[in-house]
């Protein structure tokens, strides 16, 4: 049977297993999907050790995956750009792959699931870690109007802008100076997961405006309960992007692309 895993710290809430699980009922797959806890220490020795004994994919999350980029062997293009893998496997000649399927499930999930432009909107980004950078190659290619980056430490946004720079003219705020309207706000921080919200204001929020939060909950998240309070036409959680670009994964994996929206349907319920 094949092996898989996803793999972070926190873990405990995440919903990957049960969604690789019905994934591989719907196509009939003969595998099995479980989550670990990883420490940042122990991040190499576990990968590699996962892969020398049999196991077949991983998936990275939180806060783990620019080391997965620095470990992986060959990357594909979308990790390339991105700096950040999500998704691991072995060649057909046993080299350690990395890919990055974090900004494909996030515009599928805010364009298709949720319809909601990104082509000419004023998007806003919050944080500047692994999962932003992962998203803002997808981004880019959709022609947003502009992108502002806003994230803690100013000088690390930077650095993410130098990476995009050739793509698209990237603007870089501190929370303290961050003016203007935004038509679409994405809270790329994991602050949800603490019960917390980045320190952004109202004033922020244009009109139907959308806001969507990278992290999820049973119930809403922090972000996402902030949004409805101060004036979001949306507000979306990341169940959606969890699903899509775990959708994507698996098809990276097996060679076949499962239905999400049955998936969503009994997560949602």
């Amino acid at each position: 049977m094949a092996r898989y895993a996803v793999i972070g710290t926190p873990i405990a809430q995440s919903k990957s297993p049960a969604i690789h699980r019905m994934f591989a009922e719907q196509t009939k797959q003969d595998m099995q999907y479980e989550a670990i806890e990883v420490a940042a220490d122990n991040f190499d020795f576990f990968v590699l050790d996962f892969f020398a004994n049999g196991g077949d994919g991983l998936n990275v999350t939180v806060p783990h995956k620019e080391r997965a980029y620095r470990i992986a062997n060959q990357l594909e293009p979308l990790a390339k750009q991105a700096g950040a893998v999500n998704t691991l496997f072995q060649s057909a000649e046993g080299a350690l792959c990395g890919d990055n399927t974090d900004g494909i499930g996030l515009v599928r999930d805010i364009q298709t699931n949720n319809g909601i432009a990104i082509k000419n909107k004023n998007l806003l980004v919050i944080g500047a870690g692994g999962a932003v950078r992962g998203s803002l190659v997808s981004l880019i290619r959709e022609k947003p109007a502009t992108i502002t980056l806003v994230n803690r430490t100013k000088e690390k946004a930077k650095k993410m802008r130098e990476l995009f720079s050739a793509k698209q003219n990237i603007e870089v705020a501190s929370f303290e100076n961050l003016q203007g309207e935004f038509d679409l706000i994405i809270n790329g921080t994991s602050l949800s997961l603490s019960g917390e919200v980045p320190a952004i204001t109202p004033d922020q929020v244009g009109t139907d405006c959308s806001c969507y939060d990278m992290m999820y909950d049973n119930e809403d998240t922090a972000f996402v309960s902030w949004a409805k309070n101060n004036g979001a036409a949306n507000a979306i959680d990341g169940l959606g992007m969890l699903v899509e670009q775990a959708a994507e994964s698996f098809y990276r994996w097996r060679g076949i692309r499962p239905e999400t929206s049955p998936v969503m349907n009994v997560l949602r319920n």
